[in-house]
């Protein structure tokens, strides 16, 4: 717990101390104006702390005021700090090239306008990407599969990812993902892990959880409701977490399977986050995977975007989340990093398709730029004859 405080709080801080000197640079500040934007960042720099604390004393309503203005800071500082970043790129690229090869440097290139001008840019964008984040759209892929029984045309599968019903996503927020899902007319609806978030107790299951639980359940599913494990709900107390997911409505499926009337297979896993702490073991789908007929189309459910080597092949469709996209540019840069499988569908090496949702809510700051969320329409459809 404390590497983590140290951690954070240097990696945070340092952003704000980064801003900071931009900032003083841009505009000349004075001791008075300077002191002041010091302790505003400091506060800002700890208030995600403050936030857990409040939320860990039972001071729900606490948390979620300080919440707002705190973390839409955080991806504000985010942004601004990307722009700087370009910005003293772009200064380093025009120094070097005064330096050994002799060009001036532009008179538009100079530390105050070049710091503006990325104020300015994270302004825009931090205001877009509020807006951004509320704006769900309705993804559409279509799987060709000559394995669903004759008498079976085809199968809609509607995915939600990465809802985070917590302090900042809430009953509007909820509602307009639920339209968009109760639009699409799911045969079978299902969550990829991370569809809540925060620290859940007891009583917040049976209190103001429970109008989001309800609102989830009444969305109609003809096949039923299917979901599995993120890491949040290892972070919010797994057994509370479970709880609200089945009271939305959701079979929960820990490492197994579940064969469905229309003639398709579900499996889902547990996220790797239950194994902190325990020894590496082979994953989760190699054990659940390997006993099911081929002759069955197979739909995976799994929270992180990865395709083991021993389930490639196994299963027909594996729908994840878990990267958002990285939600705020440029960050999807840094998550193909570590997950290398871009969001929308891929087909892996050994043929199994994977589809990997940006998300339907927001982790963090409740913000998107340039990775809107999403709810998945899959329709898993009879191949024609002769293709």
């Amino acid at each position: 717990m404390y590497i983590f405080l140290i951690t954070f709080l240097s990696l945070y801080g340092g952003l704000h101390v980064y801003a900071f000197t931009r900032l003083r640079l841009a505009f000349s500040m004075g001791a008075p104006a300077g002191a002041f934007l010091a302790l505003w960042m400091l506060l800002m720099t700890v208030v995600p702390l403050l936030v857990r604390m409040a939320e860990g004393a039972g001071m729900e309503r606490t948390a979620r005021y300080i919440a707002w203005p705190g973390y839409i800071w955080m991806g504000a500082v985010f942004i601004f700090c990307a722009a700087l970043v370009a910005g003293d790129s772009l200064r380093l690229a025009a120094w070097l090239s005064q330096r050994f090869f002799g060009s001036a440097i532009p008179g538009l290139l100079t530390a105050p306008l070049i710091y503006r001008t990325a104020l300015a840019l994270a302004l825009i964008a931090s205001v877009y990407a509020v807006y951004e984040a509320g704006r769900i759209r309705t993804d559409r892929v279509t799987i060709l599969t000559d394995k669903l029984p004759p008498a079976v045309r085809s199968i809609r599968v509607v995915q939600i990812s990465d809802v985070h019903v917590g302090l900042l996503v809430r009953e509007a927020r909820l509602e307009s993902i639920l339209k968009a899902v109760r639009a699409a007319q799911p045969d079978v609806l299902v969550s990829t892990g991370d569809l809540v978030d925060g620290r859940l107790s007891r009583e917040d299951v049976t209190s103001h959880l429970n109008r989001m639980a309800a609102m989830t359940a009444a969305v109609p599913a003809k096949a039923g409701k299917y979901a599995v494990t993120g890491n949040h709900e290892f972070y919010a107390g797994l057994d509370q977490a479970l709880e609200f997911t089945r009271a939305a409505g959701f079979t929960v499926l820990r490492n197994r399977s579940v064969e469905l009337p229309g003639g398709i297979t579900i499996s889902g896993v547990d996220d790797a986050a239950v194994r902190r702490g325990k020894p590496e073991g082979p994953p989760f789908e190699s054990e659940v995977l390997k006993s099911l007929s081929p002759r069955q189309f197979h739909l995976l459910l799994k929270h992180r975007p990865i395709v083991a080597d021993t389930a490639d092949g196994r299963f027909d469709l594996q729908l994840s989340g878990h990267v958002h996209k990285g939600q705020l540019f440029p960050f999807n840069l840094l998550v193909r990093l570590k997950f290398p499988i871009p969001c929308g569908t891929t087909t892996a090496k050994n043929g199994s398709t994977i589809h990997v949702s940006r998300g339907s809510g927001t982790w963090g700051p409740p913000m998107r730029l340039f990775a809107p969320p999403e709810v998945t329409v899959i329709d898993i459809v009879s191949r024609p004859p002769g293709t």
